[in-house]
């Protein structure tokens, strides 16, 4: 890449990290607020936020990576032209192809990286993320247990601790369950919660339980150690001992478990996220091309490329929406999973004939540069 080469790339490359920098930005709040009902609660909350917003990151990353490519391409190019760049780069004898080049390289460099994170980083950060929410939501000593307040696990059960000490253990206990015919009172001197068959439950030490019987009288009875359930309705089935088809790797999309009932009925779903993984890549270099038709070619204007600028736009905004409504037809039709590919295909064809359509070789060579033509 010669000196010409690399200063167009970087005019490239850094309004697309940028850009790329703020729409995650925006995407990671509005997701974060999905997660305040989990992470607010618990006290490692700072730490639990950072580490699931990153977690996120790579899928966000995927979704609007290829736009982010054409936004700074199109800025990019545009201040180019704004600042009489690309007039020079002409007068200089360099033609459409060669400064074309690369911001093409560019938009490959991002098709690799999307290509990378659809593969293998989404997959592994999508599993983390979902080993994390269960930690949360099951680290009920953190979560629910404040000490000297009154929390409520369930709405009929109401848990009380003075402190809590090392290793989670819960000190001065007191705990009342309305959740039988009579309400049952229980004070220990220790406790801690554990979970039993998947079920988060206190086991108490040295402690009464109190239960109110129908004549009135209330029956009491001493323990050593007492198991509680607490049945707190805190983990969801699909959620967290399924794989989605955002949670599998490439593998085990193409080859679902054919025996399991869930991946039974959910196998044209994950053909359909299987293509889509390998075909949005091209989407980076075929919203490049469009960017480069829309605002590169064509004749030289000093009144701006505004008119350009928006067709582009529109072209782009049909373009990636197409390729997610092909990818849900997919999940009903599999033989549409082509679709898939030949969206991005079909425009990066496209956008090349148009690039190339723009100014005939034998007109650019009667009268020179196109930025010589008429505005």
């Amino acid at each position: 890449m010669n000196t010409i080469s690399a200063y167009v790339f970087r005019q490239a490359l850094g309004p697309l990290l940028a850009i790329l920098g703020a729409l995650a930005a925006v995407a990671i709040l509005t997701q974060g607020l999905n997660q305040l009902d989990i992470i607010v609660n618990n006290r490692r909350a700072g730490l639990a936020f950072a580490w699931v917003t990153l977690l996120t990151l790579p899928q966000l990353i995927s979704l609007i990576l290829p736009m982010a490519v054409f936004i700074a391409v199109v800025y990019a190019i545009n201040r180019m032209h704004n600042d009489s760049e690309i007039a020079v780069l002409f007068g200089a004898g360099m033609s459409r192809g060669r400064i074309a080049r690369p911001i093409i390289q560019l938009a490959v460099l991002a098709a690799l990286a999307h290509l990378a994170i659809n593969v293998v980083i989404q997959p592994w950060s999508f599993a983390e993320r979902r080993e994390t929410f269960y930690e949360l939501r099951t680290d009920l000593a953190s979560s629910l247990v404040q000490e000297g307040s009154f929390t409520f696990p369930n709405k009929d059960l109401t848990l009380y601790a003075r402190e809590r000490g090392g290793g989670g253990e819960l000190r001065d206990l007191l705990i009342n369950d309305a959740r039988p015919e009579h309400d049952i009172t229980y004070t220990a001197r220790a406790g801690v919660i554990v979970t039993i068959d998947g079920e988060p439950a206190i086991v108490m030490r040295d402690g009464q339980v109190q239960r109110q019987v129908q004549d009135g009288s209330v029956d009491v009875l001493d323990f050593d150690r007492y198991v509680l359930q607490l049945g707190v309705a805190n983990l969801d089935d699909d959620d967290f001992f399924y794989l989605k088809a955002s949670d599998r790797t490439l593998h085990q999309l193409f080859y679902p478990d054919r025996t399991a009932h869930y991946d039974q009925r959910n196998v044209k779903q994950f053909i359909a996220e299987a293509h889509a993984r390998l075909s949005a890549p091209l989407l980076n270099i075929a919203l490049a091309l469009i960017a480069l038709a829309g605002v590169l070619s064509g004749e030289f204007s000093r009144r701006g490329y505004g008119r350009r600028i928006v067709i582009a736009s529109v072209v782009a905004l049909v373009v990636r929406l197409s390729a997610l409504a092909t990818q849900s037809i997919a999940m009903d039709e599999p033989d549409l999973n082509v679709l898939q590919y030949l969206v991005p295909i079909v425009v990066i064809i496209g956008a090349i004939v148009v690039m190339r359509g723009r100014a005939p070789r034998k007109k650019r060579r009667a009268i020179g540069p196109s930025v010589l033509a008429e505005a």
